[in-house]
């Protein structure tokens, strides 16, 4: 079996950020502790996490026991870094997870997957584009690290807070969204596409069979978005 899981946000003070912690640890424990059953976190797991050679965020330390108890148990944990939680230098694959790219292609029994947090993705602005180049700089990376942690959480907890407030809620364009028209130009043979990021619920049928799904964020909802696939049926859960 394969789960997908994105945008818990972690750490955001939205709603209730401990009983969403309680409920996204809850369903990671519910996940079959079985080899051969494989997890894959599509970003912004945590609303904010930046790590020092020798401090890493505390927010998320459940989620943390819970995701080396699926490991230990045989369970293979996947992450595709988001826009929120990119700086990861080492720790989750120091614990067992495997940190992919965006656009990384898996096969499934009868299903070839590209999942990817979903950003940077066929429209982004150049504003956009602008600021991520910044995040990802090593030399800005390096001018961050330099600050002591405190100021630095500051900063970066405030500029989701401000982000999250300059966005109004996304409206999905269909067939005219330029991440379908970026997912039907990858290669013929991926035939499903699962994404995060949008902050909204999509499920889109695409020319010539394909499909491309977008999860929900756990941020505005008491239930829990996710994608289960067994390899044959592929199920979009809440």
């Amino acid at each position: 079996m394969k789960y997908f899981v994105s945008d818990v946000h972690l750490g955001l003070k939205r709603g209730n950020p401990a009983e969403r912690e309680a409920r996204f640890v809850s369903w990671l424990r519910a996940i079959p502790h079985e080899s051969g059953n494989s997890l894959y976190l599509l970003g912004d797991i945590w609303d904010f996490w930046y790590e020092y050679h020798d401090v890493v965020p505390k927010r998320g330390a459940r989620v943390i026991a819970a995701l080396i108890d699926l490991m230990d148990s045989g369970v293979e944990v996947n992450f595709v870094p988001g826009n929120h939680d990119i700086w990861c230098y080492g720790f989750f694959a120091e614990l067992g997870m495997k940190i992919l790219p965006q656009g990384y292609v898996l096969e499934d029994g009868a299903h070839r997957i590209l999942v990817a947090h979903g950003d940077l993705l066929g429209g982004a602005s150049r504003s956009y584009r602008f600021m991520q180049s910044v995040f990802h700089n090593r030399v800005c990376q390096r001018l961050f690290s330099a600050l002591h942690p405190r100021i630095a959480f500051k900063i970066g907890c405030d500029w989701s807070k401000s982000s999250r407030k300059a966005h109004a809620p996304y409206q999905w364009k269909g067939l005219e969204e330029p991440l379908c028209k970026w997912s039907l130009a990858q290669e013929p043979g991926i035939d499903t596409f699962i994404f995060g990021h949008f902050h909204t619920s999509v499920d889109q049928a695409l020319p010539e069979g394909k499909r491309l799904i977008v999860l929900d964020s756990w941020v505005d909802c008491d239930d829990c978005p996710c994608v289960i696939s067994d390899g044959a049926d592929l199920k979009v859960c809440r």
